[in-house]
């Protein structure tokens, strides 16, 4: 299972990655792992507010359909419509090019309650 370093993570199984002033979501390899092969995902819509743990979108594959939600408070500023195309990249590319989001957060520190790399590891093992 592949866990980036630089990356936060959520109990919930999303990854989110500071880009300047910009979150960037997606879902974890040991999510997508987990639901199998993705065959549709329900995006945000662009200039939503998300509460922290709230409804971000959802995520079908061939096994089950799964909630994702926002790690921190922020609003969507963009969003990665490949995937309407392309659910797939979930799989094959979690951390890349299968991002869901991105978020202005409402809080600059929100992300440093979030699990680093070796506690999400010791999450999942």
């Amino acid at each position: 299972m592949d866990v980036p370093e630089g990356l936060r993570y959520t109990n919930d199984h999303e990854w989110i990655r500071a880009d300047g002033d910009r979150l960037r979501i997606g879902i974890t390899d040991y999510a997508q792992d987990a639901l199998g092969d993705v065959v549709f995902v329900e995006l945000p819509k662009v200039g939503v507010a998300l509460e922290a743990g709230g409804l971000l979108g959802e995520v079908e594959s061939t096994k089950s359909v799964s909630e994702v939600y926002a790690p921190v408070e922020g609003e969507v500023v963009s969003v990665n419509e490949a995937l309407t195309g392309a659910p797939e990249l979930l799989n094959s590319d979690p951390y890349g090019a299968g991002w869901i989001c991105e978020l202005t957060p409402a809080a600059g520190d929100a992300i440093l309650g979030l699990l680093d790399a070796p506690g999400y590891r010791a999450l999942t093992e």
